[in-house]
């Protein structure tokens, strides 16, 4: 009876281990992925909150679908970098200039809303771009690096940081930078500046030197580590209610689908070029992941065919002012207490003219996810348990 009483114990034991380990694995499947953080670089297209946190300013109806009160996204609701975060199951990035209630365990959002490629030659307040241009949000990346990087030096060597456990327990380890997607959604106000003040011709004639910058910003950045980048395209600009009302053109300049056709042919040209120089440089970056994201080819169909995604208005903005084809007025944008909200932004791809409705950007991030408009083909779910985006 001894024996067999020892043998049930041990029975026991070898099935409780077993069930804590089966218990630890379904626990924990959910969230497997490859990649633990987000470091992103971009405007108004995915700031979660940067430009707010330095420039308060943004008041309602922005995020009223889903945050229901203003976060400092150019949206209703969540972007495409929101819920490229969420598919991940990572947490919605803090904005890096957002001294209170940020976390950056999983990564840092350096976008602020305006901002450039290149280095702006006017103010913010002279020419409405932000300071917070690329070059600097580079840095910004890598003082970021440099205090994570001091903190954990400190903490191996047993210095007393009993003042800074509070302020620092929201730092992220550093083997996350090897880690994390490095993501790129920047150039639109560049487009937009050039084009608005010297014309076509001129914009033409900066697109090198726009696409050489992010070019070289990845290279610096993977020389410090990074390995994996998502960089984005720009969208059908000549089919954003606020530049069709905004940018000169001729009734004849406008497609069957209500958009300009010259400024689509300029950010065309761009793509092209941005996609062949990421090309070249994905043969120079050894152990790297360089993924061209075509998010023009998806915001190009929902403008000609909202339809065929359950929207219903493509180039009229929902929230603004003035009505007709567009409801867009320069001088009583959204958040203008003279501007109103549509009741069903669900069926809008425009927001307030010039940014995307929470439901558009939705669709945009599922096509992220699953591969389909990324060059080369890259689909998350080989590579993290994707989590709903709903």
């Amino acid at each position: 009876m001894g024996s067999v009483g020892v043998s049930w114990r041990v029975w026991k034991f070898l099935l409780g281990v077993w069930l804590v380990m089966i218990g630890m694995l379904i626990g924990s499947s959910d969230s497997l992925c490859e990649f633990e953080g987000i470091f992103n670089f971009g405007d108004s297209n995915t700031d979660t909150g940067g430009f707010n946190a330095a420039f308060p300013a943004q008041v309602s109806p922005f995020g009223m679908t889903f945050f229901k009160k203003p976060v400092g996204r150019s949206s209703d609701g969540r972007l495409i970098l929101d819920f490229l975060a969420q598919g991940l199951g990572l947490p919605y990035l803090s904005p890096y200039l957002q001294s209170i209630g940020s976390d950056f365990r999983h990564g840092a959002n350096f976008a602020s809303s305006a901002s450039t490629v290149l280095e702006p030659t006017a103010s913010l307040d002279v020419g409405g771009i932000s300071p917070f241009h690329l070059a600097i949000q580079l840095r910004q990346l890598q003082h970021f690096k440099a205090i994570v990087s001091e903190f954990y030096e400190q903490q191996g060597q047993g210095t007393n940081n009993d003042n800074k456990d509070a302020s620092y327990s929201y730092l992220p380890s550093p083997d996350i930078f090897a880690k994390s997607i490095y993501t790129f959604y920047i150039g639109q106000n560049d487009f937009t500046s050039k084009v608005s003040a010297y014309g076509i011709p001129s914009l033409r004639e900066s697109l090198p030197q726009i696409v050489s910058q992010i070019d070289a910003t990845i290279r610096e950045i993977y020389a410090e580590g990074g390995r994996t980048f998502l960089v984005f395209n720009l969208g059908p600009v000549g089919c954003y209610p606020g530049f069709l009302v905004e940018l000169g053109h001729d009734p004849s300049d406008v497609d069957e689908f209500g958009c300009m056709v010259s400024y689509n042919d300029v950010v065309d040209d761009y793509n092209n070029l941005l996609r062949e120089t990421l090309t070249e440089t994905r043969e120079n970056l050894v152990g790297a992941t360089l993924i061209y994201v075509d998010v023009h080819s998806a915001l190009l169909q929902l403008f000609r065919d909202p339809t065929t995604h359950g929207l219903k208005h493509s180039t009229r903005a929902c929230c603004g002012h003035g009505g007709g084809d567009y409801n867009f007025e320069p001088k009583i944008m959204c958040g203008n207490m003279a501007a109103s909200a549509c009741d069903d932004p669900e069926n809008y791809v425009s927001w307030d003219g010039i940014h995307f409705t929470e439901a558009a950007n939705k669709i945009v991030a599922r096509a992220i996810l699953d591969g389909s408009i990324s060059q080369p083909h890259f689909p998350f779910q080989q590579h993290c348990d994707l989590h709903p985006i709903d």
